[in-house]
């Protein structure tokens, strides 16, 4: 399968300038989900802009009805 970096980037809200893994979702969603979290495309960009992707963060928002 082909990546379609390019066609992510225009919807990708991460934050996080250093990241090489910005357009290649399938390294995001890898390399969060090890760490118990989802990547910044499931959060609103103002909860996004915290860092705070855990699993955790996001059962509140969804229980706010911010997502």
């Amino acid at each position: 399968m082909e990546c379609k970096k390019v066609q992510n980037l225009k919807k990708c809200n991460c934050s996080y300038e250093p990241c090489s893994r910005k357009g290649i979702c399938c390294d995001c969603i890898t390399y969060h989900l090890r760490s118990r979290q989802l990547p910044a495309c499931c959060f609103p960009n103002e909860a996004e802009k915290s860092w705070d992707r855990s699993f955790e963060h996001f059962a509140r928002l969804v229980s706010a009805k911010k997502v």
